[in-house]
């Protein structure tokens, strides 16, 4: 899976200890982001929830992954929730971008796939938001719990469908 780790090395040891041109270097400089994509990637798939599994369609492509959610407990049990993940340039100074592609009745997540998950806030009051010490386990772990543990009808994102459950359990 982590081909783009091996391609780095690959890369530098074709290039050696000095850069032939300024040119060339510049060509093959790699971001701050896929740096840490890296370590965070092999960090995620040997801790991931065994209810979820993460799929890179492109795998030199780490910024980019989805995210298949599948609760063995709680309401949503037995289903399939799939997320897209997008890591920006900024990372790790802003969060991941993520959006929920199946629809789903939830109170923190809209019909049109955007989530109220504390962590994927750049800003948040009570302090719970995104900092750079926050890794894309944090992000996972998190998306898990939205239909576990953080599954929050006091304060919904989707209004219909907390009103809903309070009405009809």
């Amino acid at each position: 899976m982590l081909t783009l780790a091996s391609k780095l090395k690959r890369d530098d040891g074709v290039r050696g200890p000095r850069a032939p041109s300024a040119a060339s270097d510049s060509t093959r400089r790699v971001s701050v982001r896929d740096k840490l994509l890296v370590k965070e990637v092999a960090d995620l798939e040997a801790n991931l929830p065994c209810t979820c599994k993460v799929n890179f369609p492109d795998p030199n492509k780490l910024h980019y992954f989805q995210l298949t959610v599948t609760p063995d407990e709680g309401y949503y049990q037995g289903g399939k929730f799939q997320f897209e993940t997008e890591v920006p340039d900024a990372y790790n100074m802003v969060p991941p971008k993520v959006k929920c592609l199946t629809r789903i009745w939830h109170p923190n997540i809209t019909e049109t796939g955007e989530i109220c998950l504390s962590l994927l806030r750049e800003h948040s009051i009570d302090g719970t938001g995104w900092a750079p010490t926050r890794t894309l386990k944090d992000i996972v772990w998190g998306l898990n719990s939205l239909f576990t543990d953080l599954l929050n009808f006091d304060d919904p994102l989707n209004i219909e469908a907390a009103e809903h459950h309070l009405r009809d359990k």
